[in-house]
């Protein structure tokens, strides 16, 4: 498998990037597979426009039943929710980087991150409906202004005051309440599980299944999930949220992780 994965990665890079070294040991060759399938697959497509189907549906489910005088939101996380930032992960395998703060924000002052399907079509009708579209993204505040522009330049409905980035720790908790102040959040739509309670915040993989039993029937009705395999709590959970980790031991953690049911 590894044989066919470096074969792969030496003929991309040898046929689309000539400007990119080859490189033999590829530390961010595990992420492959994943950043092809986000940019390559159809299904993608189908789950985001799914996604934003479903989401479609209560809303109006919501607008057409629930009487309440308190004015909707919706609320969406950005990265891998509303924004495609598949090509970073890209850039970083065919570099051999992995993710720090540097290169992450060089791709944010970008501001050319493309729409993820269906989420500019849905996010613009709710608007439509009078319905107010928060934005409460884990990017660091220094990138506010890129990414109100990248949204912006997609056609987003966007909003100075309605864009939530982040000024101090990872919880998103602080930022729902403030939207709760004046809003009844209607969805609430990510692609983690902390983007919608803090019930996941700092929890192992175990404890993150059970706290997805425990809130199934809010998926597809409150809470909807955007496909991201990439990266995420879930593999952070793997590390125990320990992202000074050497490489060695994360590759570890993740053999250890895998079940062949022997």
């Amino acid at each position: 498998m590894k044989t066919i994965f470096s074969f792969l990665l030496i003929t991309l890079l040898a046929q689309g990037c000539a400007n990119y070294k080859v490189k033999h040991d590829n530390t961010q060759e595990y992420l492959m597979a994943s950043t092809l399938w986000m940019q390559n697959a159809a299904e993608v497509r189908a789950l985001t426009y799914q996604a934003y189907n479903i989401a479609r549906l209560r809303l109006d489910h919501d607008l057409k039943y629930n009487k309440s005088k308190k004015k909707r939101a919706v609320v969406v996380d950005a990265d891998e929710t509303v924004i495609d930032n598949s090509p970073y992960q890209a850039r970083n395998i065919f570099r051999n980087e992995s993710y720090n703060s540097k290169n992450w924000s060089e791709w944010i002052e970008e501001a050319k991150a493309d729409a993820v399907p269906g989420a500019v079509d849905f996010l613009s009708y709710a608007a439509s409906k009078g319905v107010e579209v928060f934005y409460i993204t884990n990017r660091k505040i220094g990138g506010f202004e890129a990414t109100l522009l990248n949204l912006k330049n997609l056609g987003f409905p966007v909003k100075r005051s309605n864009l939530m980035l982040r000024t101090k720790g990872n919880s998103k908790t602080e930022r729902r309440n403030k939207v709760l102040e004046n809003h009844r959040i209607v969805l609430l739509m990510g692609d983690t599980l902390a983007d919608f309670t803090e019930a996941f915040e700092h929890k192992g993989t175990a404890d993150r299944k059970k706290i997805a039993d425990k809130f199934r029937r809010e998926f597809g009705r409150k809470f909807i999930v955007l496909p991201n395999p990439m990266y995420g709590d879930w593999e952070q959970a793997l590390y125990d949220y320990q992202g000074g980790m050497d490489l060695d031991k994360k590759i570890n953690k993740r053999l250890k992780s895998l079940d062949p049911k022997n």
